[in-house]
């Protein structure tokens, strides 16, 4: 450790020299056991569950120097056993997760360019995603206003799979080829704020490929809404409305999402959560073209709808919507902290067996979820959980599989993160 100290001191003097001002280095390995039985989606018959260990291994280094910031963070996810012990490559390598730069150009004005993370608000719509041991972080541009009560952000990126020399089409999944928004916060007093997002997403696509007449074109979808939270005394409450408009895939979008949150805190130690979200939908029967099924986009979508990630995480899109009624109880004591969160779950929009002409309950299912975290020491943090799904006849005919198995899931996570080196000047 302390020939790696002197290292780092020499790259700091030389390239550096005089003006280098802050420099910390911190490191990340987290692995994760997990149980999947049920987990995404109901098991089918005669299958069985399965478990297995990733890890995410990340190394950040972050510089100041003046009015300029920089930070690096590099990083491996694996599954342990994915490589033989005597490989000579790794699977998936050393990805960078961060790589930015900000000039502060005023106290009040900076700009970031770079990947970075897009994380606004509860990261409904932009979020880290940090469950996933990859994260999630874009290529793009930042101008931000700051002050003691007001935020703004302007965001744009523009997105290629290569250094190419004719024009092809961006096809990556789930990826857009062009990308602004404008996300607006203003704390109005210390119990009230309020914030506004305008995302505009461009994804491209090829009409009458494979013809003289193919043609590569962008459709432009825009998501919009605010975002209002509200805490006094034992009160802690958020709600938000978001829609979504424009086109996708020459495709008229037209959808939605809304939810409110009142939290209470019922002693220092106990605080009770009621719940309700509704994501628009579209009913098997409707003929149209028209999508009314609302897309979460890059939002942390495994902490919203129940934690078996039925929902929204790489799947469920383009579906018959969603409501998800909870309750979340939690309980911090000393270093533990303790959640019990049941959901229920239905439909937004009819679910119709079209064969049988037989409109179906809407009810997909109940889910309970219970966590727990534990401080162990410093910069070593365990937490873990136990999920159980109860599916309906709706549920299977809307995500597959054989809802009366049990179908489960059990996690146990250690997260180390020591911060190795700090120097200042």
């Amino acid at each position: 450790m302390k020939k790696l100290k002197l290292i780092l001191i020499l790259i700091v003097g030389l390239s550096f020299e005089i003006q280098a001002q802050e420099l910390d280095v911190n490191l990340q390995i987290r692995p994760r056991f997990e149980y999947r039985n049920g987990y995404k989606q109901p098991l089918q018959y005669g299958q069985e569950g399965t478990s297995q260990i990733s890890q995410r291994s990340r190394l950040g280094i972050n510089y100041k120097q003046e009015d300029l910031i920089v930070k690096l963070s590099l990083q491996n996810t694996r599954t342990w056993g994915d490589v033989p012990t005597t490989t000579t490559s790794d699977k998936n390598g050393v990805a960078v997760f961060e790589a930015w730069a900000q000039y502060n150009f005023t106290e009040k004005w900076s700009a970031r360019m770079g990947r970075q993370v897009l994380s606004y608000d509860n990261q409904r719509i932009l979020g880290g995603l940090d469950w996933a041991q990859q994260g999630q972080s874009h290529d793009a541009l930042i101008v931000s206003f700051h002050n003691e009560t007001q935020k703004l952000d302007f965001g744009g990126a523009y997105n290629s799979d290569a250094e190419n020399l004719v024009q092809t089409a961006y096809t990556v999944p789930n990826m857009y080829k062009t990308m602004q928004y404008a996300w607006y916060h203003n704390q109005f007093n210390e119990n009230l704020g309020a914030s506004f997002l305008a995302l505009n997403t461009g994804y491209e696509y090829t009409r009458n490929p494979n013809t003289p007449e193919s043609k590569i074109l962008v459709d432009y979808k825009q998501t919009f809404g605010p975002y209002v939270t509200y805490k006094k005394g034992k009160l802690d409450t958020s709600f938000w409305v978001y829609g979504q408009t424009g086109k996708s895939n020459d495709h008229q979008v037209s959808a939605w999402n809304a939810a409110a949150n009142l939290g209470y805190n019922i002693t220092e130690a106990f605080k009770l959560d009621l719940g309700y979200e509704f994501l628009s939908g579209k009913s098997s029967n409707d003929g149209s073209t028209v999508i009314k099924s609302f897309n979460p986009l890059f939002g942390t979508n495994h902490g919203f709808n129940g934690y078996m990630d039925y929902f929204y995480v790489g799947n469920y899109t383009n579906s018959y919507g969603l409501q998800d009624a909870f309750i979340k109880l939690n309980y911090n004591v000393n270093k533990w902290q303790f959640a019990l969160i049941p959901h229920m779950f239905l439909t937004a929009a009819d679910v119709v067996n079209v064969p049988l002409n037989e409109k179906m309950d809407s009810y997909l299912g109940t889910e309970i979820d219970a966590t727990f975290g534990y401080n162990f020491k410093k910069n070593i943090t365990v937490t873990g959980g136990y999920s159980q799904m109860f599916g309906s006849k709706t549920m299977e005919f809307v995500k597959g599989g054989d809802t009366s198995h049990t179908n489960n899931w059990a996690w146990l996570m250690i997260s180390v993160d020591p911060k190795i080196f700090s120097w200042k000047k």
